[in-house]
């Protein structure tokens, strides 16, 4: 899967998804794109975007984006406190489709 790793949560997540291709979006070179032309903008790339972003779901209209997205429910975005949901997230990566969000707590 191309995964496509939010600017709020750290670089060096990538390393939890080894079977993947992750680019983060300032690696992608979006920093600072605001969530709905972040979405659009992703879809033409990515299969998927990984992000901890609680409001996204509710602030954006998702049924138009083709684009899976995996949203991390967590007190911090330390890399510590997120690494336990990795094994979840990959998971969650074997079987998301295009348009479907899931919450990995």
């Amino acid at each position: 899967m191309r995964v496509l790793l939010d600017e709020c949560l750290p670089k060096k997540l990538k390393r939890e998804l080894p079977e993947h291709s992750v680019v983060t979006v300032p690696e992608q070179g979006w920093a600072g794109q605001k969530n709905g032309a972040l979405l659009r903008l992703a879809q033409a790339e990515f299969d998927v975007f990984l992000t901890i972003d609680q409001n996204l779901i509710r602030q954006q209209n998702l049924n138009q984006i083709a684009l899976a997205i995996v949203v991390l429910t967590a007190q911090d975005n330390q890399l510590e406190t997120l690494q336990p949901l990795m094994p979840k997230v990959l998971e969650v990566l074997e079987t998301i489709q295009p348009g479907q969000i899931a919450q990995v707590n």
